[in-house]
């Protein structure tokens, strides 16, 4: 015979399996209901890597339990390091705190950067939205037209950066290791979209941004369109449809007969650009937050007004999974050290 508390608990857990509850959800609902979640992006605004990070905080509200408000907020300074290190030491590991960082900062933590305060194997990892691949771009105006003319000028170009563990700093030093290439970097820029500026004031007249970037944002796509930049190499491993004139780095490593180990380095360097423009979250966040957190992101990235957004800004997405982004967090920093010196070298930490 039934009691009265069976009568009461089996048509509740019948409700529960209808309309989907469960302990975990309902904890998750419980925790993020009125919350706010705060995703550090550290990068001064307007660049590429604050546009995807403020793309995904207008929409991953909508798929955490609980429905957090979400906010973003640039924390530049030091390449991205200060950013990093702020959401790796400084937030509370309890899944209210994002941060949308450099991937390159790695390189920061193999050469010992003493400023780095990270362990980038140990960031708890949500997501990125795509795969990419750095260019470098030349002022049409400049007397430079390929890369032949920037390996035998007797003087190099001045090229912006923002730091060390940027691709405006580590793409022109990886083209000098493997190609012969000299560059002229100007470092202490705050941001991309500092480095636009200059380049239009002429201080500065060449840059590495990611292909997504140029091809995503102004003022690159105008540049692209009426002829004021042109782009001399792209570090895919094949062309990018849209610059099917333009060699890529290992075209020219073959014609330059560049030697093995400039091209191992060259592998290690531009897998940084693979990891995307990645969101993490402080280690140690509870495995659960963790999961509804990296739920969140890829439910995100397949919500239909997300990527309308991204098909009008004209966005390619190649999603990383939180877990794909985790096991190349600890392959990127467990080098030799050859490479590591070579690394330190294309930093210019030597």
């Amino acid at each position: 015979m039934k009691t009265f508390a069976t009568r009461r608990i089996l048509p509740f857990f019948a409700a529960s399996l209808l309309f989907g509850w469960s302990p975990g959800l309902h904890a998750q609902t419980h925790f993020y209901q009125g919350k706010t979640i705060r995703i550090v992006i550290a990068t001064t605004t307007g660049g590429g890597y604050d546009l995807w990070a403020r793309l995904m905080a207008r929409h991953i509200g909508k798929h955490i339990p609980g429905h957090p408000t979400i906010i973003a907020q640039n924390m530049p300074g030091a390449g991205g390091v200060v950013g990093a290190n702020y959401v790796y030491g400084i937030a509370k590991p309890d899944g209210l705190t994002l941060g949308a960082f450099n991937p390159a900062l790695y390189f920061d933590q193999l050469v010992g950067r003493p400023e780095v305060k990270f362990d980038w194997a140990k960031f708890t990892w949500l997501g990125s939205p795509e795969q990419n691949a750095p260019l470098h771009f030349i002022r049409s105006d400049a007397p430079f037209k390929t890369i032949d003319d920037l390996r035998n000028t007797k003087e190099p170009p001045k090229c912006g950066s923002t730091g060390t563990g940027t691709t405006g700093h580590y793409i022109p030093r990886l083209l000098e290791d493997t190609l012969g290439v000299k560059t002229n970097i100007v470092s202490g820029y705050q941001g991309g979209t500092e480095i636009d500026l200059a380049v239009e004031r002429n201080e500065v007249v060449c840059w590495s941004p990611q292909i997504a970037t140029y091809f995503g944002r102004e003022p690159y796509r105008r540049w692209h369109k009426t002829g004021f930049t042109r782009v001399v190499i792209q570090t895919a491993a094949k062309r990018d449809a849209r610059l099917k004139d333009v060699p890529t780095l290992n075209e020219m490593m073959q014609q330059y007969k560049t030697p093995e180990a400039g091209r191992r380095l060259a592998k290690v360097i531009l897998t940084a650009a693979t990891l995307g423009r990645p969101i993490a979250a402080p280690p140690g966040v509870p495995p659960d937050r963790t999961k509804t957190l990296r739920d969140a992101y890829a439910k995100a990235l397949s919500d239909p007004e997300l990527l309308a957004e991204a098909a009008r800004l004209g966005w390619d997405l190649e999603p990383l999974t939180g877990q794909e982004l985790e096991a190349l967090a600890k392959e990127v920093i467990a080098q030799p050290k050859d490479v590591i010196e070579r690394i330190k070298w294309v930093l210019g930490r030597e």
